[in-house]
C-alpha cells in the first residue's frame, strides 16, 4: 500500500524536477564561461544529455524501490522525507563549499598578481565520455528519489517527463546564463534546488501524519 497522497501532482513533480536539475544548471553554467559566444550546439548537447539521464534515473530508482514496496510501507513516508533532505542538504553543502573555492582560487590569484580565469580545459569538451560521466553525475540524486517515488502516489511515466524537459529546458539556460552572467548564480542555483527538495520531503511526511492537507 502506498502513501495516499492526492496532491503529488503536476506542482509538486514540477518543483522536484527543478530541484533536481540544478546540478545540471550549475555544470552547464560552467560549460556557458568556455564560450565567447553562446553554442546552441553545446546548450542543446548539454539540454539532450542531462535532460535524458535525469529522467532515466528517478525510473531506475522507482522500479527498484517497487520491488521491496511490502517491506518499506511502514516507514515509506519516513523514508520519501529523509531521502529528499539528505539530498537536498548535499546540494546545499556542495553549492557553499563551490564558494569557497571560487573565493581560495581569487585571493591566490591576487596574491600572485594574476587574474583568475576558470579553467576551460574540460568543461568546454562535449566528447561522449565526458558528457556522459558529467550526465550520471548530476542525476544520481534523482535515482534516490526515483525511489521515494515508489512509496507514494505518483505518475511515474508523466513524472519523468516533467522532470526530464525541465531539466532539459534549465540546461539550456545555463549555458545562456554562464555565456552572459559568469558564475555569479551557481551557489544560488544549488541552494535554492536543495531547499525545494527538503520542503518536498517534509510536505510528504506532514502530510502522511495528518498535521497538514492540500
Amino acid at each position: 500500500m502506498r502513501l495516499n497522497l492526492k496532491a503529488m501532482g503536476f506542482l509538486e513533480i514540477l518543483l522536484i524536477g527543478i530541484g533536481l536539475s540544478m546540478d545540471a544548471f550549475s555544470v552547464s553554467i560552467c560549460k556557458g564561461l568556455t564560450t565567447k559566444q553562446f553554442s546552441w550546439k553545446m546548450a542543446l548537447t548539454c539540454g539532450l544529455w542531462f535532460g535524458f539521464f535525469q529522467a532515466l534515473m528517478p525510473l531506475i530508482g522507482y522500479l527498484l524501490g517497487a520491488q521491496f514496496e511490502q517491506y518499506i510501507t511502514a516507514v515509506d513516508h519516513w523514508i520519501a522525507f529523509g531521502l529528499l533532505f539528505l539530498i537536498g542538504a548535499n546540494m546545499i553543502r556542495e553549492a557553499l563549499s563551490k564558494k569557497e573555492e571560487v573565493q581560495s582560487s581569487l585571493r591566490g590569484a591576487e596574491l600572485s598578481g594574476a587574474t583568475w580565469q576558470p579553467s576551460t580545459t574540460q568543461d568546454g569538451q562535449l566528447g561522449f565520455k565526458t558528457m556522459l560521466l558529467l550526465a550520471i553525475a548530476t542525476s544520481i540524486d534523482a535515482l534516490a528519489v526515483g525511489i521515494s517515488f515508489a512509496c507514494i502516489q505518483v505518475k511515474i511515466w508523466s513524472s519523468i517527463l516533467i522532470i526530464g524537459i525541465t531539466t532539459f529546458l534549465f540546461s539550456i539556460i545555463g549555458v545562456k546564463i554562464g555565456n552572459v552572467f559568469g558564475s555569479k548564480f551557481e551557489k544560488s542555483a544549488g541552494i535554492i534546488g536543495g531547499i525545494i527538495l527538503i520542503l518536498i520531503g517534509l510536505k510528504i511526511l506532514l502530510e502522511h501524519l495528518g498535521i497538514i492537507s492540500f
